[in-house]
């Protein structure tokens, strides 16, 4: 396994500079490519250009014996008309993928407007809540501040990453397994005292972070305000 840092540096020169050129020369329409480290996704206006991509792409890993992963490798249906089109083709709703600790799927607003969907990948929400539960363990004779600020650092750290549009519930669901794992830390300790539910809520006013979107949509994060001047005279 190598670091991101060398997958950077390698791959500029693989995959970057040739899928560049590739874009330049080949595409026959819009063609938009995300890649961190070893990890990337592409989307194409047209089918024909994904799968002549794909092709020349795996052709070009083995130029450098490299090949791409067996399981996460796939062409699929993706975007504002895919829901649409796959409906009158009598087919299911539009595959989700899973890309930098995301699922992203095609969804719509209340007003009808497609949105990509992007909540936190399941397996990745599932493996964090064990990691936090065996250090609650550790931690459990620890002081109390000490296991709040670390959780206030957990949850802060969980948050600035994955805190994006229409993604609250499942950041409330986090930050409430992580209060009941202290709970139940806190009453196993704390055996001839036990803590109260009204202690616990002010452990957690005072040491959880606000569970609220960081990242919002670019059109919010960009937006700014005009003033109305009077004409100079």
């Amino acid at each position: 396994m190598i670091s991101p840092l060398l997958a950077n540096v390698y791959l500029h020169y693989v995959f970057d500079l040739w899928a560049h050129q590739w874009r330049q020369r080949h595409a026959r329409g819009d063609v938009v490519i995300v890649r961190y480290a070893d990890d990337l996704t592409v989307g194409f206006q047209h089918r024909e250009d994904a799968e002549q991509f794909l092709a020349e792409l795996r052709q070009r890993f083995r130029q450098f014996n490299l090949e791409l992963h067996p399981t996460k490798t796939r062409l699929m249906e993706f975007g504002r008309y895919a829901a649409e089109n796959r409906r009158r083709r009598g087919e299911g709703k539009p595959e989700s993928f899973d890309f930098l600790g995301f699922t992203h799927s095609c969804d719509k607003t209340r007003n009808g407007k497609f949105i990509v969907l992007r909540q936190t990948m399941r397996k990745r929400m599932h493996a964090k809540i064990r990691e936090i539960k065996l250090e609650l363990r550790r931690l459990m004779h620890h002081a109390t501040p000490e296991v709040g600020q670390w959780l206030r650092s957990v949850l802060a750290g969980h948050f600035r990453y994955y805190a994006v549009p229409r993604i609250q519930r499942k950041l409330s669901s986090f930050k409430y397994q992580v209060y009941c794992l202290w709970f139940r830390s806190l009453r196993r300790r704390s055996q001839r005292h036990r803590v109260s539910g009204e202690r616990m809520n002010r452990l957690a006013a005072r040491w959880f972070p606000p569970d609220r979107v960081l990242h919002p949509y670019p059109e919010q994060r960009l937006r700014v305000m005009t003033l109305g001047r009077s004409p100079v005279r």
